[in-house]
């Protein structure tokens, strides 16, 4: 880890970080002794009221790196909001507050409410109507509360952007800077994200004063234990049966399949429910009260495929995931690295396999190989049509 461009080298428990003794008792009922490298990095400086911008992979516990001193600043008896959340996608919004309301669970009178699209906003009005401390939104939809007067701003101390490059390459840089520039009252502001944009340093540059920078490398022992395969089809007709055919010779009990389309996610899906596959698709286009109770049925094992499209790639609690699959190639060399890190987590092996039916398809895979500098063993059906190995001699031919 790096902080101020100078590298530190320290294992950090919970007991060292002078927690209060609620926040301790939610921390032992999930088990955690020692504090990951980005949370022993950020939290004294977030507990200290300073501006943080941290950078960190996929996976690493940023939500309690922010939560944990959020949670510890709010207090109970006040009824006007004190902490701010802004994340790019509901999934990510839903899963914050249940972490966050987690860390609440001994710190009686904190209340944690989340605001996003897809849901009734009256609904929401009526939480809103209980006073909580701490708001987790999208900004779309704080947006459309600001503009009905159901949430002030004015009294927010500490503010977070999470997932900040993906807020703001969706296109919500004005809104973000909308909402910041309603908050006089501010003490700090945290920029959390796996990479840092311009568009993040820009946020920094106006809204930051001296902020403390923590990098989180993903050197080689924390890197996710994942080997990655990618099989050459002579078309894309092939996908299917070598998807449904390495989904039962692995014996994979959960497994993400991801498209690049909503339109495919769903066909997709329907050909595997077809093959006798428990499976079900998240994308945009269905219903959040659906896409939670499909989430909820994989985690508890229920499902044993779930395809995606890639808002369900970044941000997402989803662990144990043995397998996952690149249906279709990414577009964008980013969302592989975010589609493979749902397997692999929590030091457990993974695997992922990527199906590559033409040379658009392959040329991307090469360029995301050769930038992103991973080892991706190349596989392709032999004549009897088993899988081979391909030696590096063989996949450069």
């Amino acid at each position: 880890m790096e902080i101020n461009g100078t590298e530190v080298e320290q294992v950090v428990r919970y007991a060292d970080l002078n927690l209060s003794d609620e926040i301790m008792h939610a921390i032992a009922d999930k088990g955690y002794e020692v504090a990951t490298e980005i949370q022993g990095g950020t939290i004294p400086y977030f507990m200290d009221w300073q501006d943080v911008v941290a950078k960190a992979p996929t996976g690493t516990g940023k939500t309690f790196a922010f939560g944990i001193p959020m949670v510890e600043h709010a207090d109970p008896s006040a009824t006007v909001v004190q902490g701010l959340i802004l994340a790019p996608t509901r999934e990510l919004a839903i899963q914050i507050r249940d972490e966050l309301r987690l860390l609440c669970t001994y710190k009686e009178g904190v209340r944690v409410v989340c605001l996003y699209g897809g849901q009734p906003i009256d609904k929401q009005i009526t939480q809103l109507k209980r006073k909580p401390q701490i708001v987790v939104a999208t900004p779309g939809r704080l947006r459309d509360h600001l503009k009905r007067h159901t949430v002030r701003l004015d009294k927010v101390e500490t503010v977070v952007l999470d997932e900040a490059d993906r807020m703001l390459d969706m296109g919500f840089i004005q809104e973000v800077t909308h909402i910041l520039d309603m908050m006089p009252q501010r003490k700090n502001l945290g920029l959390f994200s796996a990479t840092i944009s311009r568009e993040v340093m820009d946020i920094s540059w106006v809204y930051q004063r001296d902020p403390v920078e923590i990098i989180v490398r993903p050197v080689q022992d924390s890197k996710p234990d994942i080997q990655q395969y990618r099989i050459d089809l002579d078309g894309r007709d092939q996908k299917l049966s070598t998807l449904t055919a390495l989904l039962y010779a692995g014996e994979y009990e959960r497994a993400i399949a991801f498209c690049n389309t909503k339109n495919m996610a769903d066909r997709l899906c329907a050909l595997l429910q077809m093959q006798g596959v428990s499976v079900e698709a998240i994308h945009g286009d269905i219903s959040q009260n659906l896409r939670e109770r499909t989430l909820k049925r994989f985690r508890e094992g229920k499902l044993q495929v779930l395809v995606a499209t890639d808002v369900a790639a970044r941000g997402l609690d989803i662990d144990d995931v043995d397998v996952v699959f690149n249906y279709d190639v990414p577009d964008e060399q980013e969302y592989y690295i975010h589609r493979i890190g749902r397997t692999g987590r929590a030091k457990k092996h993974g695997v992922s396999y990527t199906l590559v039916s033409n040379i658009t398809e392959g040329i991307r895979m090469d360029e995301i190989a050769a930038s992103q500098r991973l080892q991706i063993h190349r596989l392709k059906y032999d004549e009897d049509g088993c899988l081979m190995l391909l030696d590096e001699e063989q996949a450069g031919a």
